[in-house]
């Protein structure tokens, strides 16, 4: 039976079961890769997702089926991961990263040589306030002014911390395919070719 997003609401709002299973089922693998970003590791993003899935069921009433509600979840399981964030971590806007070594690597070559989980996993290496900054950007869409009224920090710490977590990010991208390229000039050597 395919229900509508509208029925499906209306069933959890009347306390029904069933549909408050099938509202998680539904949205539960996209909320928690959104919840990865965040995280430090799996059981941290789930713990986060858990909580936040608490908050959509108390907060529903105030839906007011106008707008997305996939985005009116992900802006609840987003405040919720920063909400623990704040609380794991102490957030340092700035790092040193003048030793790291940097080789110019095509954006081509970066993308064709790295998965989602390598990518995730790197972002999710990131100084803290590197990480909420650059998820709240990239994949939240928001803007500098935005992030800073979020994080109680000034608009060019957001766009400094931006900057930083994406130079971190490609230093590390081009260390991997570095290895990548080693590896398979190692492997090529050893065959002849």
């Amino acid at each position: 039976m395919d229900i509508s997003e509208e029925q499906l609401i209306k069933g959890c709002l009347d306390g029904i079961q069933s549909f408050q299973q099938l509202l998680y089922k539904r949205y539960a693998a996209k909320m928690l890769t959104v919840c990865m970003r965040y995280a430090n590791k799996r059981e941290e993003a789930e713990d986060v997702l858990q909580e936040g899935f608490m908050i959509v069921f108390d907060k529903m009433p105030q839906f007011k089926l106008q707008g997305s509600f996939e985005g009116w979840i992900r802006r609840i399981m987003v405040n919720k991961s920063l909400e623990h964030l704040r609380k794991v971590n102490k957030i340092y806007p700035v790092l040193d990263i003048d030793n790291i070594e940097d080789k110019f690597i095509s954006q081509e070559e970066v993308l064709n040589n790295i998965d989602s989980k390598e990518l995730l996993k790197l972002v999710q290496e990131l100084p803290p306030m590197y990480k909420m900054v650059f998820n709240l950007f990239v994949f939240e869409g928001m803007s500098h002014k935005e992030i800073a009224a979020e994080l109680g920090i000034v608009e060019g710490t957001s766009k400094s911390n931006l900057s930083d977590a994406r130079t971190i990010l490609k230093k590390k991208l081009n260390a991997i395919l570095l290895i990548e390229q080693k590896s398979i000039y190692n492997e090529r050597k050893a065959n002849g070719e």
